[in-house]
């Protein structure tokens, strides 16, 4: 018997704890905290669950994007700084066959040069920037109905 996986990963990159605290003209007054828990109420209301992390730590997020492959339904990333760098989140986001969401709370296309580059940009499913923490929500909301549309399944 087959059933879907109804576990999203979000995940948060280098910087993300300092929410509400740093440049809130870019990324508001709300904390990472406050995020998760808005995130929660939407998966929670609509049967799924979602695990909720953030790094400064390149290496610890391309190992928990390689463990996302058995245990995750979709993934929604906001690599921060490494949006722009990391190559090895590039390679760990090509081996997983899971829809991916780049989230930005800040329109990165309106602000510094370098932060109009990103590698995550040609391997995610679909982009949501400039909107704040609800930015996150509406990743959240477009995986859930992306997973009910296509549903990754497993074995039971």
């Amino acid at each position: 018997m087959e059933k879907v996986i109804k576990q999203i990963l979000v995940l948060n990159g280098p910087n993300l704890n300092m929410l509400g605290l740093r440049e809130q003209e870019h990324y508001g007054t709300a904390s990472l905290d406050d995020i998760e828990k808005s995130v929660k109420e939407i998966v929670d209301k609509n049967g799924f669950s979602v695990e909720f992390k953030q790094s400064n730590n390149e290496g610890e997020i391309v190992s928990w994007i390689q463990q996302s492959i058995n245990n995750s339904s979709g993934l929604i990333i906001n690599a921060g700084a490494y949006t722009h760098t990391s190559i090895a989140i590039f390679d760990a986001l090509k081996i997983i066959d899971i829809p991916i969401i780049e989230v930005h709370l800040s329109n990165i296309y309106a602000r510094e040069h370098f932060r109009k580059t990103s590698l995550i940009s040609e391997l995610a499913t679909g982009i949501i920037c400039g909107f704040g923490k609800l930015s996150y929500e509406l990743a959240i909301q477009a995986m859930i109905t992306n997973i009910q549309k296509t549903g990754k399944k497993i074995n039971e």
